[in-house]
C-alpha cells in the first residue's frame, strides 16, 4: 500500500462502506460472521484489496468467500456512489491469514513454555562439571605484596639484578 494520503483515506472509507453494506444490504445465506480487517488501495486508486476474516468452520469460510465474490458488483457500485470519485476501484476479497498465523504462533509459544519448564526441572538437580565459578578472580593487594616479597627473598636481588645489602 502506498503512503499516499488520498489512498489511505479512500481505503478507510471503502472499509466502512463495505462493512456497512455486508451488515445491512447483503442477504446471502452463505455469508457468515465476516469482518473486514484491512483495505489496501493502489496509488492510482484503481484497485482495492479487501482482507477479511470469518468466524466459523472451513465450510463457512468457503461459503463466505463465494458470497463475497457474488456481491462484488453491488459492493463496487455502492463504493462508487458513496465516495464520488471519478473511477471506482475494482474490489478484490482475500481471506486474511492473520488468525491462522496467530494460532500457529500461540502453539509454538506454548511448546516453548513446556520445553522451558522441562529444562528447569533438569537444571534443578544438575551440578557443575568443575568449580562453581570457573573464572579467575583478580588478586588482592595483600597477595600481590606477599608475592613480590617472596620473589625478592628467593633471588636475593631486586628487579634490576643488583644484590640487596
Amino acid at each position: 500500500m502506498n503512503d499516499n494520503p488520498r489512498a489511505l483515506k479512500l481505503a478507510d472509507r471503502i472499509k466502512v462502506i463495505v462493512a456497512t453494506m455486508l451488515d445491512t444490504r447483503v442477504k446471502d445465506p452463505r455469508l457468515g460472521f465476516v469482518t473486514i480487517t484491512d483495505v489496501r488501495v493502489t496509488g492510482d486508486l484503481q484497485h482495492a484489496t479487501l482482507f477479511y476474516t470469518v468466524f466459523g468452520t472451513d465450510e463457512e469460510r468457503e461459503g463466505t468467500g463465494a458470497a463475497l465474490a457474488s456481491a462484488t458488483g453491488m459492493l463496487r457500485r455502492e463504493v462508487g456512489r458513496q465516495t464520488g470519485i471519478r473511477l471506482t476501484p475494482t474490489l478484490e476479497f482475500i481471506a486474511d491469514a492473520v488468525p491462522e498465523n496467530a494460532r500457529v504462533i500461540e502453539d509454538l509459544l506454548t511448546e516453548a513454555r513446556g520445553r522451558d519448564a522441562d529444562l528447569e526441572k533438569v537444571k534443578a538437580g544438575a551440578s557443575y562439571a568443575g568449580e562453581a565459578d570457573p573464572y579467575r578472580r583478580p588478586r588482592e593487594e595483600e597477595d600481590i605484596d606477599a608475592a613480590e616479597e617472596s620473589d625478592v627473598d628467593e633471588a636475593g636481588d631486586d628487579e634490576t639484578g643488583r644484590e640487596q645489602a
